[in-house]
């Protein structure tokens, strides 16, 4: 596996000093520089070339979405969006981002979407390399969401697993995550629970990803899926889950 080159952004050196921590502990990356504004990440980015970079949305003079929005670098390179303000998402997913984490940025979310942004890298590398005609698109379930270039029908199929983000939902498939304003009352209606099973009042996951179940005592128990990212269970729904897995 290649090493996936990283630039941090943010302008608060604490942030940065605890992403730099984060990423120490995953495998297979590089921090290749920092920096603390819009217009030094975009120095930053055409002098280093990263493969990804961790950008921070609220900072002065020219936010992260901006950058974002402005970048001429080819290749693109890999953008998650950091954040403290969920209000942010539906114009962080406008640009084509991987990922958007919250503040205090989680372990385990981040090497999810450092992952993800992984994945989607070799893919477009793949899809240069690859000459002729793509394969026929076989028809499945789908939802449309909105995109930076209009509409995009994603299947079903390729959903892993759905948090909720106020009024809106982050669809997260292998190689990007998706907002959608929908409700959850209106998903649970529309997803076969054999696929995507709901596990939490903002949660569904697909029950064929669970890696292991964590216990937390008090009969509470926690998910941790195939991608790293770890699902807290609601109480209600603790039964249906254990017996789902066939642990009841």
């Amino acid at each position: 596996m290649s090493v996936l080159h990283v630039l941090l952004v943010d302008d608060e050196p604490l942030a940065l000093r605890r992403l730099e921590t984060l990423f120490g502990d995953i495998d297979d990356v590089e921090v290749v520089g920092t920096a603390s504004t819009g217009e030094e990440a975009e120095d930053r980015i055409a002098a280093l070339r990263p493969d990804l970079v961790m950008l921070d949305i609220s900072m002065p003079r020219k936010s992260g979405i901006r950058v974002a929005a402005d970048l001429v670098a080819d290749p693109r390179p890999e953008i998650i969006f950091v954040t403290a303000f969920e209000q942010y998402a539906p114009d962080a997913f406008e640009v084509d981002a991987a990922d958007y984490l919250l503040k205090p940025v989680r372990f385990d979310r981040l090497r999810q979407a450092v992952e993800r942004a992984r994945r989607r890298r070799a893919m477009r590398d793949a899809v240069d390399r690859i000459t002729g005609a793509p394969p026929t698109e076989i028809r499945e379930e789908a939802i449309w969401v909105q995109v930076a270039s209009g509409n995009l029908r994603l299947p079903i199929t390729q959903i892993e697993w759905v948090e909720a983000a106020r009024d809106y939902v982050l669809l997260h498939t292998s190689t990007r995550s998706y907002i959608h304003r929908i409700s959850m009352t209106a998903l649970e209606q529309l997803f076969d629970p054999q696929l995507l099973m709901r596990v939490h009042r903002s949660t569904f996951i697909r029950p064929a990803l669970v890696k292991a179940v964590q216990r937390l005592g008090k009969g509470l128990i926690a998910l941790e899926m195939e991608d790293g990212a770890i699902v807290q269970v609601g109480p209600s729904y603790v039964r249906a889950v254990l017996d789902r897995l066939g642990l009841a």
